[in-house]
C-alpha cells in the first residue's frame, strides 16, 4: 500500500526514466533500484512509501534477480531476509 502519492526518493537513482513520470506502483523496479544503488537514507524511505512488510516481500519473494552485492547489502538492511 503505497502511503501517499510522490515519493521523497532522488532523481538520480531513476537517470534512465524521466522522474515525473514514474509510475511507482511499479514498485518492484524501485525496490530493486534502491536496493542496488540506494543508502540507510533511500531504504528508510522505501519503507515509508510502500510499508516494511511489503519492502520484505518483494525482495524476498517477487525479485527474481539481484547482483550478489545487492543481495549482500539487502542482508545488511534486513536482517530478517536469509540468503
Amino acid at each position: 500500500m503505497i502511503q501517499e502519492k510522490y515519493t521523497n526518493l532522488h532523481p538520480k537513482f531513476f537517470w534512465d526514466f524521466r522522474f515525473d513520470e514514474i509510475k511507482w506502483e511499479a514498485y518492484k523496479m524501485v525496490i530493486a533500484r534502491i536496493v542496488k544503488r540506494g543508502g540507510q537514507e533511500e531504504i528508510d524511505e522505501i519503507i515509508r512509501f510502500y510499508v516494511h512488510e511489503k519492502v520484505i516481500r518483494t525482495i524476498r519473494d517477487e525479485i527474481h534477480f539481484l547482483p550478489s552485492n545487492a543481495i549482500d547489502r539487502a542482508l545488511k538492511f534486513f536482517p530478517q531476509l536469509k540468503k
